[in-house]
């Protein structure tokens, strides 16, 4: 067993294990600690606490010390100067005339780095722009290439429920998110009401997934043939999945007749859900550019 306190360097980041030494540590007290990009300092989000060995990765730094009130004023020159900083990238990126998008920039606590976010389509060669921003600068540069999801995340937003986006408030790792996840669910398959601010699908059709996988699972599909409790045979016509509900065309008489039954007064051969959502090659295209593998963010690389 390890004792540890969890740190977090940015809104909504990811939480890092640091050996808290003797310091006592509550939630939300700024510490400084070694990074594997330099001296940082960070927010306490997991008060001290004792975790099984195999969940932390060795070596275990520790903390530094607590954050002190010129450790606090340090915090704020680096932001004054971040902004300064940005602004002289945007001009170096236009001399060189480089296809990319910058959208941070950010100075490590000691200022013995200084690291700009970037987005493009493709591969840049920014070797001369380092060059540069190296002689202005007097300090170590580093250019990251970032995905949308990341620029996202950093810029942060509003997302079409009306609140702030999930990345920049609470989700501190993107999770694989894909198109069957809508079809599940069964979302309407147009790319403006499924993409997130990003362009990429919403993040947030990951939360239910399981539970509409589980009620699914209960279910008939569309077109299947059921027998109901009052021993009519029908074709089901549509399903109500959060209620458990199905609409049947049966017959009665000479008559077809849609009737709505719990899912528990249906009789059905359980088989493999079939997709019913028949799109074009160009839409199949853009569905699918709009699906994302998740994986490690890149603005938390090196802590």
């Amino acid at each position: 067993m390890t004792k540890v306190v969890g740190v977090r360097f940015r809104n909504a980041g990811k939480i890092y294990y640091f050996n808290p030494a003797k310091f006592e540590l509550d939630t939300g007290a700024h510490v400084i600690v070694e990074t594997a990009r330099g001296v940082e300092m960070g927010t306490v989000i997991l008060a001290p606490r004792v975790v099984e060995d195999d969940a932390v990765i060795q070596p275990l730094k520790t903390v530094i010390r607590v954050a002190t009130e010129a450790d606090e004023k340090v915090v704020k020159r680096n932001k004054e100067k971040e902004k300064e900083a940005f602004k002289i990238c945007l001009e170096k990126i236009a001399k060189h005339k480089l296809d990319m998008k910058l959208v941070d920039a950010e100075y490590t606590f000691d200022n013995n780095k200084l690291l700009f976010y970037f987005t493009a389509d493709g591969r840049i060669d920014f070797r001369e722009l380092v060059k540069d921003l190296a002689a202005v600068f007097r300090t170590r540069i580093e250019l990251r290439q970032i995905g949308v999801r990341d620029e996202t995340k950093i810029l942060g937003g509003v997302g079409i429920c009306g609140r702030a986006l999930c990345c920049s408030t609470y989700l501190s790792e993107f999770a694989p998110v894909s198109i069957k996840m809508a079809k599940e669910q069964n979302l309407s398959l147009n790319p403006t009401k499924i993409s997130g601010v990003c362009g990429r699908l919403m993040c947030c059709l990951k939360n239910e997934q399981e539970t509409y996988e589980y009620l699914n699972s209960h279910l008939p599909s569309v077109g299947d043939h059921v027998t109901t409790i009052d021993g009519l045979k029908g074709e089901v016509q549509n399903v109500n999945v959060l209620r458990q509900i199905v609409k049947v065309i049966v017959e009665v008489g000479d008559e077809k007749e849609a009737r709505e039954y719990p899912v528990k007064e249906l009789k059905f051969k359980p088989k493999k859900r079939k997709d019913h959502v028949k799109l074009s090659a160009q839409e199949m295209k853009e569905l699918a550019s709009l699906e994302d593998k998740g994986g490690k963010s890149k603005i938390d690389d090196g802590k």
